[in-house]
């Protein structure tokens, strides 16, 4: 277990995950945090990579780092998306063990699930059947992370783990229309559109698929909680299992979503649905019964999450 003095890597730590974790830490006391952006540290560089491992010696690591982005982004730039984050997860997790970390956290994610397995979806349905088309190569990427965790665990003896959260959104958040996920995608078109007087603004595909969502500081807990209780070998991780998924337990249709929206932002005008863009897998619910019984549940409702993220959004645009 972690205690305040631990030497701690989050990889990452300007993203929307690693920013939510680097807070949480410093809150809770934590004071050996390693924080490098990008431009000190290239995590796509492999002796770059070694050579801080070396001179570092981390105890803890949270691999946040990723190429992440929404429908069009992964659509447009396949490449980029299986390639770096590859590239990045190879070079922490070998790294981590050559090194002697004590414990890796990898952060995984909702779309390494088939497209149309049962809802909710439970740990056990990994590989059962095919990806989402428009997001296979970010997709491939994160199983292959998580494979590494767990091979390197069974060869090396090594304490890997992962966790699969729910589609997640709050401060930090990435709000570019091009490469965002839907949730502040929405946050800002609805406040633009609002703020230029509008009466009416376009959302991508049907509003039917159904989501859910987990706000960030959420997360945070869940991976502190994580790294502190969960152990893979233990009684209670019957499959011996390496990863669990986090969520909030409910879901919510495009289009509810964005009436939510709408009303936090405070726009007044009609949604007008495009339904020649794509609308990307039905239905996405996550099973958390596992992550409950570990002892870890959500704080936050989608309400309180998405007006405190939008409250957050509009200082930044100040800023």
């Amino acid at each position: 277990m972690m205690n305040k003095k631990s030497k701690i890597y989050i990889a990452g730590h300007k993203g929307l995950v690693g920013s939510a974790v680097t807070r949480l830490l410093q809150k809770e006391g934590f004071k050996n945090l390693i924080l490098k952006t990008r431009q000190e540290l290239d995590l796509l560089d492999q002796k770059a990579v070694t050579d801080f491992f070396k001179k570092e010696k981390p105890e803890y690591v949270f691999l946040a780092a990723a190429k992440v982005g929404g429908i069009m982004a992964n659509k447009t730039s396949p490449a980029n998306f299986i390639y770096e984050n590859l590239q990045i997860q190879n070079n922490i997790i070998h790294q981590s063990y050559l090194s002697g970390v004590k414990k890796l956290l990898f952060l995984g994610s909702v779309c390494i699930y088939p497209k149309l397995c049962p809802t909710p979806v439970k740990e056990e349905y990994l590989l059962s059947d095919y990806l989402e088309p428009t997001n296979e190569p970010y997709a491939i990427a994160k199983i292959a992370g998580l494979k590494m965790c767990q091979s390197y665990n069974r060869q090396y003896g090594t304490n890997f783990i992962a966790i699969m959260p729910a589609n997640l959104y709050g401060y930090n958040d990435n709000f570019d229309l091009n490469n965002s996920h839907v949730l502040p995608a929405m946050i800002r078109k609805f406040h633009e559109a609002k703020a230029s007087g509008q009466k009416e603004i376009t959302l991508w595909g049907s509003g039917k698929p159904r989501r859910e969502f987990l706000f960030v500081d959420d997360m945070a807990d869940s991976c502190l909680f994580a790294m502190n209780e969960f152990d893979p070998t233990a009684k209670q991780n019957e499959n011996g299992e390496i990863f669990f998924n986090i969520g909030a337990g409910k879901d919510v249709t495009i289009k509810e979503l964005s009436e939510l929206v709408k009303k936090i932002v405070g726009f007044k005008g009609k949604i007008k649905w495009d339904k020649t863009k794509p609308d990307g897998t039905p239905k996405r619910l996550l099973d958390i019964s596992k992550s409950k019984k570990l002892g870890w549940k959500p704080k936050t409702n989608l309400a309180e999450g998405i007006k405190m993220t939008y409250d957050w959004y509009k200082i930044s645009q100040k800023s």
